[in-house]
């Protein structure tokens, strides 16, 4: 954004335009609620667009649909990050979403009893706010990275989209879970491949085969992590402070698979030495590429507002199935086990957004009462609603 600062005042901000915000947007249209969502992307879907070319979801097409739309695809299908990213597109343009593209907020705090959204040139006061993000945004990778040879070819696992960015030469992975694993088998054919770190395990049945599609996913994605592992269940309130800090178990790419493709597990990689990579046992890697499946971590600096516990760093924020208890107005939606491990999974968004949605239905209807009583005036917004006119409500 460019040019003098813009301020305006909406009922309900909703950060983040991806399936958590979408949903959300989806419940709050239907309610009548006027509302705006802001998504940093220059395109709806763009999050999954922005990552390698060969990824598949690891559900199936009958578990990807968000609330009102199914996604369009033979149930039993895994769908593509692409098909994903335009189901999304679609998804906001059915329902007439107000999604503005581009717009990464900065900041929010609080004034008097309204939240304060800061985007670029951008301000925004607000009654009510949906941080609709993942738990994990920025990626990592470990400070010694800086020193290697700047020859070697190296990047972070959402930079890598296909084989093609790669130099001729042996390739390091750095992490063996999911992405690890699968940039791995994908690049075994043409280079040699050192894969580095623990083995976190991996789900003892093939998701595409038939006892995956019979029973495995509909058993641990249908019932154990929608249902069964949930906070409103004793077994789900043990394990949930595990699972939270757990790495999780490898999904396609079985051992075995790896064993064929002449993929070398390693140790962990500690260091670096004369420019190359040393691993934990002494060894020092002859590479010529490198790429960091480190994972991400979760960023909600921008959140001026005492909300996240002081127990762990990165703080995660304190909430009660993504309503936050001492923040009146202020919402979270698609973090991992906000309800169960479902909630970040298109599986399990719409069902933490639709109650997130009733508590702000609550909120403003009573503070409607209390205006009508002539205390406080009435905070207007911009009006949507689902077949609304896409003219009217353009922002």
């Amino acid at each position: 954004m460019n040019g003098a600062t813009t301020s305006e005042r909406i009922q309900t901000v909703i950060i983040g335009g991806g399936q958590a915000g979408l949903s959300t947007g989806y419940h709050l249209a239907k309610s009548g609620l006027p509302f705006v969502i802001l998504d940093a992307s220059d395109r709806i879907g763009d999050s999954w667009r922005n990552r390698w070319d060969s990824l598949r979801l690891f559900t199936p097409a009958r578990y990807d649909g968000l609330p009102g739309m199914s996604f369009p695809a033979p149930a039993q299908e895994f769908p593509t990050k692409n098909e994903i990213a335009d189901y999304l597109e679609e998804y906001a343009a059915r329902f007439d979403l107000p999604v503005r593209s581009g717009v990464r907020v900065d900041r929010l705090s609080k004034l008097g009893d309204n939240y304060i959204v800061e985007a670029g040139n951008l301000t925004i006061e607000a009654e009510n706010v949906v941080v609709a993000l993942g738990n994990y945004q920025t990626p990592q990778v470990p400070q010694f990275a800086s020193d290697l040879n700047s020859n070697i070819v190296q990047m972070h696992s959402n930079e890598y989209r296909n084989p093609s960015q790669l130099q001729d030469g042996g390739v390091l992975l750095v992490g063996a879970g999911n992405s690890g694993s699968e940039i791995a088998m994908e690049l075994a054919s043409k280079h040699e491949i050192w894969m580095s770190g623990r083995d976190t395990g991996h789900i003892p049945f093939r998701i595409e085969g038939l006892a995956g599609r019979l029973l495995g996913v509909p058993l641990v994605i249908g019932f154990v992590f929608h249902h069964l592992l949930a906070v409103s269940t004793p077994v789900g309130r043990k394990v949930r402070p595990k699972l939270l800090h757990a790495t999780g178990l490898v999904v396609r790419v079985k051992p075995k698979d790896i064993a064929a493709a002449g993929i070398e597990r390693v140790p962990r990689t500690v260091g670096v030495q004369d420019g190359l990579p040393v691993l934990e046992d002494g060894r020092v890697l002859q590479v010529s590429n490198v790429i960091w499946c480190t994972g991400f971590r979760r960023d909600f600096s921008w959140i001026d507002l005492p909300v996240f516990g002081e127990e762990e760093e990165p703080k995660e924020p304190l909430h009660d199935r993504g309503i936050v208890v001492n923040e009146p107005g202020l919402y979270f939606v698609g973090l991992f086990f906000l309800y169960a491990p479902s909630s970040s999974l298109l599986r399990g968004v719409g069902r933490d957004a639709k109650r997130v949605v009733k508590a702000i239905a609550s909120r403003v209807s009573a503070d409607l009462t209390t205006a009508n009583k002539g205390q406080v005036p009435i905070t207007s917004g911009v009006g949507v609603g689902i077949g609304s006119d896409h003219a009217a409500r353009k922002l």
